[in-house]
């Protein structure tokens, strides 16, 4: 189990590497769910997402003989593109796996970064990929399954717990459970009464299927937010969640997509769907723990073009 000093070690570790981004209390969503809301904006992050904070923390924990050897990492979009910029910045050379369901503008930014991309019919097929580059000598970088990896996301709990205001209640999403992990850790040491929630889309439920079943198991990936699309959780992050977090919640593509247009109009920001989850699913927290919460957002990531955003609204006839 990450330990907050473990936290504290990656934020000492990535300072100057990453941004401190803004908590700020949102008068517009605290008005359309009717109980105070902090947000954490980690889509003002480098890269746009909370994501460069694990990438960091491992690319610089790594020995001089494993970045000589050149990392390689699996990613949905957001992993993929830090790793690269990180590895750019570091002078590491980077290989970046993606299936074929993560946004086109992803692959682009992480190839102008330096990486060599390889892309893959699906994710299961990204990470059989990884797993063979990584056999024949490169370093791995799991989006995940890391215990530097985890510390570095979980320093957005420390920002959190720092810089917020008095709150009941944390929402953050979840994919491979990195974030959750991290931030759970944080939270608990630092404010002991707070609770913590994971919100997953359908399609891309791997946390969920996994507390089910009482350990990690594959799932199918139908969801949209390939953002949220790993094909199972790891045990390193199941065992932060299933002791940590209070519960998993599971939202529709559809709602999720609400979500970000919500974040739009209601707090101004710019948010991908693996964000915008998070508000239907702090409704049906509200409905559990009353209307006296207070409730904090981590707004993880705002890498959607206008293109997918005008697409998904679409396809889910949502104006």
């Amino acid at each position: 189990m990450i330990g907050i000093a473990d936290i504290e070690t990656a934020a000492e570790r990535i300072a100057g590497h990453v941004v401190r981004t803004p908590t700020v209390p949102s008068p517009g969503l605290s008005a359309l769910l009717g109980v105070p809301v902090t947000a954490k904006l980690e889509l003002l992050q480098r890269t746009g997402s909370f994501k460069v904070r694990g990438a960091a923390a491992k690319l610089l924990a790594l020995s001089e003989a494993e970045r000589a050897a050149g990392v390689v990492a699996v990613s949905g979009g957001n992993h993929g593109i830090a790793l690269a910029v990180m590895a750019a910045a570091l002078d590491v050379k980077a290989t970046v796996v993606m299936p074929r369901s993560a946004p086109a503008r992803a692959v682009e930014i992480a190839e102008s970064a330096g990486a060599s991309v390889r892309v893959t019919d699906n994710m299961d097929g990204a990470f059989a990929l990884m797993g063979r580059l990584q056999e024949e000598g490169l370093t791995l970088v799991h989006p995940f399954d890391d215990p530097e990896v985890i510390a570095g996301q979980g320093t957005v709990g420390l920002e959190f717990a720092a810089d917020a205001g008095d709150l009941t209640d944390v929402l953050v999403s979840i994919g491979g459970g990195g974030l959750i992990a991290g931030v759970a850790a944080a939270l608990r040491a630092l404010r002991p009464g707070v609770r913590v929630w994971g919100v997953e889309t359908e399609g891309a439920q791997a946390m969920s299927e996994a507390l089910a079943a009482g350990r990690p198991v594959p799932v199918e990936l139908t969801s949209i937010v390939s953002t949220l699309s790993a094909p199972a959780v790891s045990q390193l992050t199941y065992a932060h969640v299933s002791e940590l977090v209070t519960e998993v919640l599971v939202v529709p593509d559809r709602e999720a997509v609400r979500g970000s247009l919500d974040l739009a109009d209601h707090a101004k920001v710019w948010a991908e769907p693996a964000a915008g989850c998070l508000l239907p699913a702090a409704r049906r927290v509200l409905e559990r723990v009353g209307e006296d919460a207070r409730l904090g957002l981590v707004v993880c990531g705002g890498n959607a073009t206008t293109g997918d955003m005008i697409a998904w609204t679409e396809h889910f006839e949502l104006r």
